[in-house]
This record gives C-alpha cells, structure tokens and sequence, in this order.
C-alpha cells in the first residue's frame, strides 16, 4: 500500500523556513564548483586568468598595452594593468563605490554595458567578484586622475569603504589576492601552467605586453607579439617544416565582427586548428570553425579546377584532404556570443559561419591568385592525401565498429567484459604479453576488458593514415574501441565500446615512451575521447614493502621511505621489491594495487589547452631535433628518477 503523505508533515519539514537564500557572495562560498569548475588545481589557476582576463578587456577595447602578473613569496597572486582603473565613485543605485560594487556584486561590472565593452571575454561574464568571494584576503588599488584608491577585503567582506591612500602617476588596477584555504586544499600555482594562458592572450591581442614573475624562484617571461597570431601559428609549428615562408593572414571586419585567422601547411599529417571567441577558447569549435572548413575546401577546389591541377575534371579534395599539414589559428569577436556544447566553450551564433566564409572564400582566393607557387605546394599535398585516403579505405572499413560486431572479427587478443552497460566497463591497453596474462587473471571479467599491445605501436606524428591503419597494434586497438578514426567521416563516440579507456604500462623508459606512443595516436586521432573524459592512466606500484605477513605498496621512493618509518617503525626486517614491469607482479598484487576500483589510483588524461598539447606531442615526437633538445636541457632539473 502506497505511503501516505500527511499534510501537517509536509508544513513542518518543508516549509518556507526551509528556503535558505544566499545573499551577497555567500552562494560562490557555498558552492564555488559551481562558478569556476572545480576547487582543485584547474579551479584555482582561474582565479589568476579572471582577473587577468579583465584586464584583457580594457586591452580588447583599447585602453590598456601592459599587464603584470607575479606570484608572490608567500603564495598570493599580483595582476596589475595600466588601464582606465575601475570606477570609484558613487553608484547610482546601490549607494556605494563602484569599485566595491564590481568587487562584491555578481553580474556587476562594466563588461554588461556595451557602451563600455563592446566585446568582452572573461569567465563568462562571473567577475572578479568570485575570485574576492574565494580569496581568504585581498587587496584591490585603482589609480584615476592622479589619486591612488584602496580597498581591503576578507572572504569577499570590505574591511572598510574604498579610501585615497595619496598622488599617483599613471593610471590603472593592481589586485592582490591569496586563495582561501578553507577552499582549495592545494594553493601552490604552478607557473607553467599560468605562463601557457599568458602566452596564449599575447599572441591573441596583438601589442599587448604581458610581463609575468615567479617571485618564489626568481624566474621571469615577458610576451608581446607584434604579429599577433600569425607568430602563434610559427610558434605551434616550431617544431615542423612550414611549406610556406610565412604563415597565411587575413583581417577582415563584417557586419561589426572583426576576424583574424592565420594559418600554414607543414609537411606533417596531423590537422591542427585552434579557434578563439573573444579570447575564450572553443574547444568544441563551433560555426566559425564550420564557416572557415566550408571555405577553405571550396575555395581550394575551385582554385585547383581553374587552374587544371588535377589530372581528371571529376576529380575533387575532401575537407580531410585539404586540412592535411594545416595549422590554423582563428580569432573572433562576438558582442554576444552563444555558447553550447558538452563544455560550453562552442560558439553556437548562426550568423558567424557565413560571416567566416565569406571572408576565407575572399582573402585566401586573393592569396593564392598572388602567391601561386604556395597555392601549388599545397595543393599538390592535398592531392598526395587523397592518394592516401584512398589506400586506406580497406583498412579503414575494418576498424569500424559495424564490421567488427556483424562478422563477429573482434581483435583476437581481446579478452572482452561481459557486462553490456558500456558506462560501467572498462579497457585495459596493456604493454606486452606477460602484463597480459597477470591482468587477464586478475582483473574482474564482468567489467574489465585486456588489450595487450606487442612492442611499441608506430609514431603516427610522422605517418599518414593509410601507414597508421597498416599498422597491426593500432588497427587492433582502434576495432575493440570501436568508435572508428577520429576524421570529420569516421569517428562516432557514441559507438565507443568502453566507458573508461586506461592505459597500464611500465614504470620504467620503454613503458613511459609506449605511454607517450599511445598519448600521441588518441590525440591527433580520437581526441574526442580525452575530451569527455574517457581516457586515464593506471597508476602501477614502484615499490612492494612487506614485514611477514604485512605488505604495503608506493608509489616513488618518498612514499616508501615514509611507509618503512610509520607502517613498520623503521627498516628492521622489512623487504622492499621493486617492480620494473608489471609482469613482475601476480594477477592478486596487479588487481589490488591497480585495476581494484577501491584503491586502484588513475589519473584521467585532460585537455586543458590543446595548443600547447600540440605544441608538445609535435616537439616530443616529431623530426625537429633542436627544440627536443633545448626541452630536456630546460626540464633535466625536474628529473628526479630516471630508470635507465
């Protein structure tokens, strides 16, 4: 018999007592994931590109050349710029300073008017107001006809009303902030990552000076990129040859959209093009991304058939084609985007795709009517890439999904899950045989698939498609994934076989570079599958300590040392192995240490920024000698446990 709900039961537990409002910041506080992704160490790196990023507006509408950012000795963060300085006096409704309204309000602050801001970037418009409600202190000065303004705040809360603190040349923000404690759990900025946004804001607002300083080591960068975007593109193609001797840009203004794209052909494979709405990167792309493939494979045939560069008349270059070797960079200014997608970081305005292509079929038919022998170059890889694609059909037919499950010609070396809630199961790619058969017996076979690979699979940053689908290991592992290869045609994530795909191999040089193989092929052709969130990699012991029938498990040389002293009192008749391979362990230690759900350790594979991941595969594996160089020499320091 169904419960029955009385009616003074309802009044008492779920009244309007129970409606808590939050007022002021207090809603940032109580669930800060909710306004910058996550209070880890991604969460906290946004507090830096918020303020930075509204200092990139003033830059954006012209009144700003130079902004600083320092992480400072005891851990806060400095941004100061030499813009117009955040309004100070009254506001008309809230009967306060404007500077502490901007600081304290949500949704407040210049960008909302576009008397202002005609286009603005920014955590979507959430304000440096949540960086003040997550900031355990901070301090804000604003310098506006020759007087220095101050303001102090604890947790978001004024300590006290905006004051002069005296003269001052100049004008423009400094803000200072520590993140709160209480908050993130792990406050250590890492430089790195900071300095990859900084760099990438430089070459995206041409002129524009940013000087960054970790004060905690000394070290500084400065970047001001007269070329803009272009000098991006040579910066992601470093490490290829370019066929060109400068990359291709255009600048065009239409219906109050301005678009930059620059672009250039290198003699890789790989597509790599990375695309901006007003400083906000579109990792899902979008319709100026669709506007700028639509033109670019248009105007290239069109240019080819003109000029009788194919050999037949019914001859004509895919989109795949055309974008082979292609590195692009695309910049576009929005007064009010639409963001969509799984991250909403996909522009979605319909108007913007032929706005982009009309601008594309214009500027580069211009550049190749001038520079014929580049148009030629290019258009003469294109046609060598549709020579490939063509080979590769075959190969390519049998790595989809249909093929694989109709005629039953799942891998062999599969030993597949039996579980059909594809959420729930799980792949291992595992380094060689003997891994295998320890992770075969070990693992749990209701959710758990092995796929163990035969020596290294090849380097697919120096090989077409038709070469990489030849390759028995990849071919193998891209038909019991099952989502096909990552090209506009191919790829259906919906058919991925597997929810989470993990990669299990050796600690030690040939099992980090068979990591960095696998790394390369998801990235340059099943992105998608990083992008939500499907690939991790295990997470396999270093080390096994035991004391009779005790044993405990770390993972680098520090976690066994500090297990010796506070599980075993210290080395007295305590054992420590180390494992080079997993093959080293039996299937009980591998599914305890490693695939166990309840105390395995995975790391997901993320795609913060996918310049400079391109940067980096493109550096790490591809022919360029020096830059590979110069990247060890650099990073040596860092090195800490290499196993030769």
């Amino acid at each position: 018999m169904p419960e029955t709900i009385h009616e003074s039961k309802v009044s008492k537990d779920y009244g309007a007592s129970s409606i808590t409002v939050l007022k002021g910041l207090e809603a940032v506080r109580k669930r800060p994931a909710m306004y910058i992704g996550d209070i880890g160490v991604r969460g906290l790196h946004h507090l830096v590109y918020e303020v930075v990023d509204n200092s990139v507006d003033e830059a954006m509408a012209g009144h700003c050349t130079e902004i600083e950012m320092s992480v400072n000795a005891d851990g806060s963060v400095t941004v100061r710029d030499n813009g117009r300085g955040i309004p100070v006096e009254m506001h008309p409704t809230e009967k306060k300073s404007s500077l502490e309204v901007v600081m304290t309000v949500l949704h407040a602050g210049g960008k909302f008017d576009k008397d202002s801001y005609k286009v603005s970037g920014g955590l979507h418009g959430v304000g440096v107001s949540v960086v003040n409600a997550l900031s355990e202190s901070l301090r804000v000065e604003v310098v506006r006809d020759g007087v220095r303004y101050q303001q102090s705040y604890k947790r978001g809360a004024p300590d006290g009303p905006v004051h002069e603190v005296g003269k001052a040349r100049g004008r423009g923000t400094t803000t200072t902030f520590m993140p709160d404690q209480d908050i993130f759990k792990i406050r250590d900025f890492n430089f790195e990552t900071l300095l990859e946004r900084l760099r990438e804001l430089a070459y995206l607002n041409r002129g524009l000076k940013i000087e960054a300083e970790d004060k905690r080591d000394g070290r500084k960068e400065t970047y001001e990129f007269k070329g803009g975007i272009a000098e991006f593109v040579k910066y992601l193609d470093e490490n290829r040859t370019p066929l060109q001797s400068k990359p291709i840009y255009f600048f065009a203004d239409r219906e109050g959209v301005p678009v930059e794209i620059a672009l250039q052909y290198n003699d890789g494979y790989t597509e790599n093009i990375v695309t901006y709405v007003n400083n906000i990167h579109t990792v899902e792309g979008g319709t100026h991304l669709v506007g700028f493939k639509a033109a670019l494979t248009r105007t290239i045939n069109n240019y080819a058939a003109k000029n009788k560069l194919f050999k037949n008349d019914k001859m004509a270059l895919s989109g795949d084609d055309v974008r082979e070797g292609l590195t692009a960079v695309i910049s576009v200014r929005v007064q009010e985007p639409q963001f969509e997608g799984q991250t909403k970081t996909k522009l979605g305005n319909s108007e913007i795709k032929g706005i982009v292509e009309q601008i594309v079929n214009e500027k580069l038919g211009e550049y190749f009517e001038e520079h014929p022998h580049d148009a030629k170059k290019l258009i003469e890889k294109s046609i060598l890439a549709a020579r490939a694609r063509e080979a590769a059909r075959k190969a390519r037919d049998l790595t989809r999904r249909k093929t694989a499950l109709e005629s039953g010609s799942l891998p062999g070396k599969l030993a597949d899950c039996s579980t059909k809630d594809i959420e729930k199961s799980e792949l291992y790619i595992v380094e060689g045989d003997s891994a295998g058969g320890s992770a075969k017996q070990g693992r749990n076979r209701e959710f758990q698939a092995i796929l163990p690979l035969r020596g290294k699979v090849i380097n697919v940053e120096k090989a077409r498609l038709d070469k990489i689908l030849a390759n028995e290991e990849l071919r193998t592992l891209i038909t019991a994934i099952g989502a096909g290869i990552a090209t506009e045609e191919d790829f259906e994530i919906e058919k991925c076989r597997y929810g989470k795909i993990i990669i299990m191999t050796d600690a030690d040089v040939d099992g980090q570079h068979i990591r960095t193989l696998l790394l390369t092929f998801f990235f340059r052709y099943q992105r998608p599958l990083i992008e939500q969130g499907k690939m991790f990699i295990a997470q396999p012991p270093l080390y096994g300590v035991s004391k009779g029938k005790k044993k405990r498990y770390a993972m680098d040389e520090v976690e066994r040392d500090a297990i010796i002293q506070k599980d075993f009192n210290g080395p007295q008749g305590v054992m420590v192995q180390r494992y080079k391979g997993l093959g080293e362990m039996n299937p009980e230690q591998l599914w305890e240490t490693t695939m166990d759900p309840e105390n395995r350790t995975l790391l997901v594979v993320t795609l913060e920024d996918a310049a400079a991941a391109d940067h980096v595969f493109s550096m790490l594996m591809g022919d360029a000698v020096e830059p590979r160089r110069e990247f060890i020499e650099r990073n040596a320091k860092y090195a800490t446990a290499i196993d030769v």
